[in-house]
């Protein structure tokens, strides 16, 4: 197994133990907390971190989460390679038991996210890529050798026949922007379908062929998009900045995202 498949096979498994934690929770009648952003926080998050955190420690790389002790820019510009990691992202998809929340996980190397894992825990499906192993998804509740999760895993991105250009957007965030950038879609191409996803599963639809276009005219951290960035541009997507439209990048000193456009 070569050291980038040995990566993936941690960031799987680590995703897939994370899951079963956060289920164990979300079948309870479980307490919400605020955090000083005013996002919320629950058992489940802290509980995902600290497994998450102990698969990846074990790799040397260092680890940059959601909810973990974040180093200083002056740390962490040195770093040639990092986990970007969100343990629970959609918290509020969590809260209202939807089921549209994920586990992510990306390995960056310098600014770019080279390899990235999402696991929806209520579905068991599972997206994972890398830059030389491609981006696939498949359904599983349990981890397994990188080798036979792709085995029995789709290729992104799935064919689709669609006769309608599909735009995912969020079940919480609609812009000005976003709704401009829709109706400039409709102008030149007919009726948009809108495709509404929590967490990082909007990136997702895209990779996956179930929608063309993922614009986020609204704010994002980096480890909101990383592992969908990442798996996005195995399937042979872009995640482009909205005004420069050149790529998002990672492990800057403001860990806020500048608005993006997810497309082919």
């Amino acid at each position: 197994m070569t050291l980038t498949n040995e990566l993936l096979q941690t960031a799987i498994d680590a995703s897939i133990e994370a899951g079963k934690a956060i289920l164990e929770v979300y079948n309870t009648d479980f307490n919400v907390e605020t955090k000083d952003d005013k996002s919320p926080l629950t058992e489940a998050d802290k509980r995902s971190h600290n497994i998450i955190k102990k698969y990846l420690d074990k790799t040397e790389i260092p680890v940059l989460s959601e909810e973990g002790k974040h180093d200083d820019y002056s740390t962490r510009k040195d770093w040639d390679s990092l986990w970007i990691v969100d343990p629970l992202d959609g918290t509020k998809e969590f809260v209202k038991r939807n089921g549209e929340f994920t586990v992510n996980i990306a390995l960056a190397e310098g600014n770019t996210p080279v390899m990235g894992v999402i696991y929806v825990p209520v579905t068991g499906d599972l997206y994972f890529a890398s830059k030389d192993h491609g981006a696939y998804k498949v359904t599983t509740k349990d981890s397994a050798e990188v080798s036979v999760l792709t085995d029995k895993a789709d290729k992104l991105p799935i064919d689709q026949n669609r006769d309608k250009f599909v735009v995912v957007g969020s079940r919480s965030h609609m812009s000005e922007e976003t709704e401009a950038f829709i109706n400039d879609i409709k102008e030149k191409h007919g009726d948009v379908e809108i495709l509404s996803r929590g967490s990082s599963l909007k990136l997702c639809m895209v990779a996956e062929g179930s929608a063309d276009f993922y614009p986020r005219y609204a704010p994002t951290m980096e480890w909101d998009t990383a592992a969908g960035h990442a798996i996005c541009t195995a399937a042979g997507f872009k995640v482009t900045q909205y005004e420069t439209e050149k790529p998002v990048i990672y492990n800057k000193e403001n860990l806020l995202n500048p608005w993006f456009l997810v497309h082919r």
